[in-house]
């Protein structure tokens, strides 16, 4: 059975969008684009319809491309769990209430039993300070957290 791996906006987002002339983010962008080409079809993959809803967001143009790669990757729905997760990843503190959405990806992920959580989003998900903080949590609601991840870090066997 393959692992199961979630994946957040921004990946859609860096596979998608035309190359970044800041080296950082282009660096990124290759590696996505590598990892969608040669390593996704080694997991299973699922997006949420927090995704679908991000990638809409924005330039009409790049929104289309980026609903275009989701077709055909099953979508997670938020459940009652899943919100009480989140909200819960916002109230013990590590999420900013702002960013509860960023608080849905790691409950989504968890609540499905996703091994992996694939994001470049390194301010609130794969942030090394609230690692410790976010799989607490989510491991006292009775859930396993998924390795939080980038593309980059699954581009090895």
């Amino acid at each position: 059975m393959r692992p199961k791996a979630y994946i957040e906006t921004t990946v859609i987002s860096y596979l998608t969008a035309r190359e970044s002339p800041v080296a950082v983010i282009a660096g990124r962008q290759q590696v996505t684009r590598e990892w969608w080409e040669r390593r996704r079809d080694l997991y299973d993959l699922a997006v949420s319809e927090i995704v679908a809803q991000e990638a809409a967001d924005g330039d009409a143009e790049a929104a289309s491309k980026r609903l275009a790669v989701l077709e055909g990757i099953p979508s997670l729905s938020l459940s009652p769990e899943s919100l009480a997760l989140a909200e819960a990843l916002v109230s013990e503190c590590p999420i900013p209430e702002e960013w509860i959405e960023d608080g849905f990806h790691i409950a989504l992920s968890a609540v499905n039993g996703m091994d992996f959580l694939v994001t470049w989003n390194c301010k609130h998900i794969a942030n090394a300070k609230l690692r410790h903080d976010i799989e607490r949590i989510v491991e006292s609601h009775g859930y396993a957290c998924p390795v939080i991840c980038t593309p980059e870090e699954l581009m090895e066997d």
